[in-house]
């Protein structure tokens, strides 16, 4: 009895392993045929990683911010072609993994090409400034409809009107908005005091604006004209805003705002920004 008990004790062991097994092997399969998912996304930078290939960092309309590897993309023969260059609005598909960070880039094709504004250095370093800022503030894997839209919406103007001055003025005023950012533009913070038609001051190191009578030393102002035009900017669509030799100055105040407040949120200093200044 003894015997019998201990082979039937074996056979079942043996039986459990065999089933274990089989059900670890059908979900490894499962993790490695991973279907891949699409995605309308657009690219807002791109690395060297090893002697062939690309990370890529894209902003998915359904995935929000996601890191990922190219294969081949550096080769000169490659599928990609130009679909990722910086902005370029394309479809793209990609596998994830829950045991990786960075998703793997089976394809991509392009909806939308910004080609003038990618190969003119000046409307490049506009575009540059666009992808910066939204690599820095956008978490991975947040979905974010309106910086989608913000993002697209600014690229077309920069490729439509040949100008990033005022494309960058209306992508900095909204980034700072929809981050939640944005001061009161009718009142001091300090004091609580009108504006109305005097100057308002800012500086990067605090957010808020300031009267005269609360301003501190090295404060810059933000003239009623540049806070008149942020108020277009709340209410008007940037491609339906004609930009006019008169809006220049204001466009520029704001947009020194904008990024000064961007760069106080994120603890740090725009890179491209330096490069806009030069142009």
């Amino acid at each position: 009895m003894s015997a019998r008990v201990v082979i039937t004790i074996a056979l079942r062991v043996r039986a459990f392993r065999m089933e274990f097994c089989s059900l670890s092997g059908a979900a490894s399969a499962r993790r490695q045929l991973m279907p891949a998912r699409e995605t309308e996304a657009i690219i807002l930078k791109t690395f060297p990683l090893g002697e062939a290939d690309r990370l890529v960092s894209f902003l998915g309309r359904s995935s929000g911010r996601v890191r990922g590897v190219a294969s081949g993309a550096r080769r000169l023969k490659n599928r990609y072609g130009s679909t990722l260059e910086v902005l370029s609005h394309v479809q793209i598909w990609y596998v994830e993994r829950e045991t990786r960070d960075l998703v793997r880039i089976q394809q991509a094709e392009l909806l939308e090409s910004f080609h003038k504004a990618q190969s003119d250095y000046d409307l490049s370093t506009g575009l540059a400034v666009i992808s910066e800022i939204s690599e820095l503030i956008l978490p991975e894997h947040e979905v974010s409809e309106p910086m989608f839209r913000l993002v697209l919406l600014a690229a077309r103007e920069v490729e439509r009107t040949g100008d990033w001055n005022l494309a960058l003025s209306y992508f900095a005023f909204w980034t700072v908005r929809l981050g939640g950012w944005l001061p009161r533009f009718d009142r001091c913070v300090s004091c609580g005091s009108p504006f109305e038609s005097k100057p308002a001051f800012y500086d990067g190191h605090q957010a808020g604006l300031f009267c005269e009578n609360c301003r501190r030393s090295g404060m810059k102002p933000l003239h009623i004209e540049a806070r008149n035009l942020a108020e277009r900017f709340a209410g008007e669509r940037l491609d339906r805003i004609e930009y006019e030799k008169s809006l220049q100055p204001s466009a520029k105040e704001l947009r020194e705002a904008g990024l000064a407040w961007i760069e106080h949120h994120i603890e740090r200093r725009l890179m491209t920004r330096e490069l806009l200044e030069t142009t």
